[in-house]
């Protein structure tokens, strides 16, 4: 009488299905958090990769002034 696949079949779609609703909810809060923490602005990533010594002073100041202007 089918040999008992179906059932196989559908316990291994129910898993799946499972495991789809779980991650789908685990991203869409990581997604809700992230937007709700807002993002750095320019002039802030400006300064922290200043502080980092990725750009030189005249550098620095001169994309400081292009973001303020």
């Amino acid at each position: 009488m089918g040999g008992g696949w179906g059932m196989g079949f559908g316990g291994i779609f129910v898993i799946l299905f499972w495991a789809l609703i779980i991650v789908g909810a685990v991203v869409l809060f990581r997604w809700i958090t992230d937007q709700s923490k807002g993002g750095k602005t320019a002039l802030q990533i400006l300064q922290e990769r200043y502080a980092r010594g990725e750009l030189q002073r005249e550098e620095y100041e001169q994309k400081k002034r292009d973001l303020t202007a």
